[in-house]
């Protein structure tokens, strides 16, 4: 019935839109992901019959994206109407103009995550919509790691000893180390681990050089993890670890419906934590996507139309359940949906301890910053404290002159 009612789902109350539209979805997922969004959109257009919506495709890599969405936006072009963005992106779109402030459509914040709404917010208005709310956390193999460990130490002991007892594994643990916004998602799960923090106003702490040091000493001391990881993103954890290569994967939860799929040699042996804490508090890198409208778009009426579809609580349990991707919702959250998907009750823990990357305009060149620090360290270019020591000032500095 959950399935069923999300693709049948009539109009929503809102602007009228124009007679007949086309609204052009710029949208990132490949395989489920764009299983439930195509699923979404039959659903729309079917109730709407006057409004047709067409998917531009992003890359999957979030820095690719940006570029293309930038190139559009630059150009002024009216299409696309509709863009997925990653939540570090809309304070910067905000600020130089590219998307409609939602102040015409009175937008209720209140039914979404406190989390996931600073992250459409900028100068006191609103940007976008939340559309899910993500965590990264840490797959572990409950076969070969009964115990889940509590310490960063301990999982690498418990890596090496999951290596000894299954030879056929590659890797104790795959994450993501590729030059990308994902490797900083990582080095914030790690950081948790240490007590540090992704405070670009105070970087340079002994917290966060231990927690950098660690990520080096993955590959190059503890030998748990591949020197190849330096070119790993999202996809090249999730082969590792569906496949059975690794005991360990740090990754976000689209990875449980693809384990627990049908022929899945770990189906029912896998478990998902928050990064383990020695200081007993640790942290998860808060994701998810937001919803925002081309402040150059022609058809912004039927835009939010489909905005508040794909918000409602109906549609977004169904992508839930097909692709894995949480609601960011707060109605959606009910027992059939927590029936239907048993491994969010792993999830809410992950949830409650999220910490999200700095909101800024100028998140972009921070990140790039944080992106040369991380993977002059991964590739054994530069010790932790000396990327650090370099990285920390720059940062502060953009961070201090975009909130300004």
């Amino acid at each position: 019935m959950l399935i069923a009612s999300a693709l049948t789902t009539g109009a929503l109350s809102a602007s009228a839109a124009s007679s007949s539209s086309t609204v052009v979805f710029a949208v990132q997922g490949l395989g489920a992901e764009q299983a439930t969004t195509n699923a979404a959109i039959a659903g729309f257009e079917k109730a709407n019959p006057s409004i047709k919506v067409k998917t531009m495709l992003l890359s999957s890599n979030t820095s690719d994206a940006l570029q293309q969405l930038t190139n559009d936006f630059t150009s002024g072009s009216s299409t696309p109407d509709i863009i997925e963005s990653d939540i570090i992106y809309p304070a910067e779109f905000a600020k130089a103009g590219w998307i409609l402030p939602l102040t015409k459509f009175h937008p209720n914040m209140n039914q979404f995550f406190s989390s996931v709404v600073k992250t459409v917010t900028y100068k006191g208005q609103y940007y976008g919509m939340p559309w899910f709310i993500n965590a990264q956390g840490l797959f572990y193999r409950t076969d070969l790691v009964p115990t889940p460990p509590k310490t960063p130490q301990q999982l690498v002991t418990d890596a090496q000893a999951a290596m000894k007892k299954d030879t056929s594994l590659k890797e104790g643990i795959a994450f993501e180390g590729a030059k990308y916004e994902g490797v900083i998602c990582d080095y914030q799960d790690i950081l948790g681990g240490f007590g540090g923090s992704l405070n670009v106003s105070n970087l340079n702490t002994s917290a966060n050089a231990k927690a950098l040091q660690y990520m080096h000493d993955l590959v190059y001391k503890y030998k748990i993890a591949p020197a190849s990881v330096t070119a790993w993103e999202e996809t090249n954890v999730q082969d590792a670890f569906v496949s059975g290569q690794s005991a360990f994967a740090i990754n976000w939860p689209y990875l449980f419906p693809l384990v627990n799929a049908k022929g899945s040699s770990i189906a029912g042996k896998v478990a998902w934590i928050p990064f383990p804490s020695s200081t007993g508090h640790p942290s998860a890198s808060l994701g998810g996507d937001d919803l925002v409208i081309n402040k150059a778009s022609q058809n912004q009426a039927a835009a939010w139309k489909f905005i508040q579809y794909l918000e409602s609580p109906q549609v977004q349990a169904h992508r839930m359940i097909v692709a894995g991707d949480a609601p960011a919702v707060h109605a959606a959250y009910t027992a059939a949906l927590t029936k239907a998907v048993p491994y969010l009750i792993q999830a809410e823990k992950v949830f409650a301890v999220t910490a999200a990357r700095p909101v800024s305009p100028e998140y972009s060149q921070i990140s790039l910053d944080l992106q040369t620090m991380l993977s002059s360290v991964l590739s054994n270019q530069t010790s932790a404290q000396a990327a650090l020591s370099q990285t920390a000032p720059l940062v502060k500095k953009l961070f201090v002159t975009g909130n300004s």
